[in-house]
C-alpha cells in the first residue's frame, strides 16, 4: 500500500520512522537490528535516507595529494528493498538533487521500479558539503526540478527527451516543507507560494523539517489550509538525545527550541 493510502486509512495515530543506512563496509544486519527494536511500534512505513559523495584528500608519498569521490553511506535503494522484502512494511527512500546527478537518479528510479519500490520522498539534500563540481547543471538545482524529473519518468519520458513505456504501477511521493520557514525563503509569504507549486504538481503529502515548537507547527498547518494546501502535512519529530543538541540542531537546521524545553535540558547530565 503506498505512503498516501496509509495515512488516509489510519483510523488512529500512526508513525513512521527515518533510518540511516550504515557506514560503508558495515552489514545490513546494522539497520534490521534497529527495525527490530522499533517494530513493536507498528511503523506505518519506514524512510531511508540518502547520502551523496563527497572529496577527501590522500597524501601520497611523493607529497601531492590525490582527491578521492567516497560515499560514506551508500545503498539506500538496496535497503529499501530489503526492508519491504523482509518486513512487508512500505519502504520509502530519499532520493535528494545534490550530489547526485540527473542520470543517476534516473537509474536509481529504474531500480526501484524494478525493485517494487514505489514511493519516495523528494528532497533537495544538504549543499552546505557540497564542491563546487557538485554544483554544475548536471544536478537538479531545487527539489521541483527533481519533481519534474520523476513526473516525466511516470510518464515514460527519460532526461534524455526519448520515450519509454511507463510504469505500470507510477511512483507517489511527499515533499518537504518549513513550519520555520526555509533558510533561503525571503519571508513565509515566498515559502508558501512554491509549497503550493509542489502540491499543485503532484507532491500527496508533506513532511516538515523537524521543529520543537508544537504551535509553530499548528501555526503553519493553519496558514497552509488557508492558502489552499490539504494533502496531509507530517510533523517531523526528532527526539533529543545528547545535551549538546540543544545549541547544534538550532545552528544546523534553523529550528527554535522553546525556553522552557531548552530549561529542562540544561538540567540534563
Amino acid at each position: 500500500m503506498k505512503v498516501i493510502d496509509l495515512i488516509n486509512s489510519s483510523k488512529s495515530t500512526a508513525f513512521s520512522f527515518e533510518i540511516l543506512p550504515p557506514l560503508k563496509g558495515n552489514s545490513i544486519q546494522k539497520v534490521y537490528n534497529v527495525i527490530d527494536k522499533l517494530i513493536e511500534f507498528d511503523p506505518k512505513y519506514i524512510n531511508i535516507t540518502s547520502h551523496h559523495s563527497e572529496y577527501i584528500y590522500k597524501t601520497l608519498p611523493d607529497g601531492s595529494f590525490q582527491k578521492i569521490n567516497i560515499r560514506k553511506r551508500p545503498g539506500s535503494v538496496a535497503i529499501a528493498s530489503a526492508i519491504q522484502n523482509k518486513y512487508g512494511i512500505t519502504a520509502v527512500p530519499h532520493i535528494i538533487c545534490k550530489g547526485f546527478t540527473k542520470d543517476e537518479t534516473e537509474y536509481a528510479l529504474i531500480d526501484l521500479n524494478f525493485l517494487g519500490v514505489y514511493d519516495l520522498l523528494l528532497l533537495r539534500g544538504d549543499v552546505k558539503t557540497l564542491e563546487a563540481g557538485q554544483k554544475t547543471d548536471i544536478y537538479h538545482e531545487h527539489a521541483t526540478d527533481l519533481q519534474q524529473q520523476v513526473n516525466d519518468f511516470n510518464k515514460g519520458i527519460a532526461i534524455d527527451g526519448s520515450a519509454f513505456e511507463a510504469n505500470e504501477t507510477p511512483f507517489s511521493y511527499g515533499m518537504a516543507c518549513y513550519p520555520e520557514k526555509h533558510e533561503e525563503a525571503p519571508n513565509m509569504d515566498s515559502d508558501i507560494f512554491y509549497l503550493k507549486e509542489k502540491v499543485k504538481n503532484g507532491a500527496d503529502y508533506l513532511v516538515t523539517q523537524m521543529f520543537f515548537d508544537n504551535e509553530k507547527y499548528y501555526a503553519f498547518v493553519d496558514r497552509c489550509r488557508a492558502e489552499g494546501i490539504t494533502v496531509p502535512i507530517i510533523p517531523g519529530i526528532k527526539p533529543i538525545v545528547f545535551k549538546n543538541q540543544l545549541t547544534v540542531l538550532p545552528k544546523i537546521f534553523r529550528s527554535d527550541i522553546p525556553e522552557p524545553f531548552a530549561t529542562e535540558l540544561r538540567k540534563c547530565k
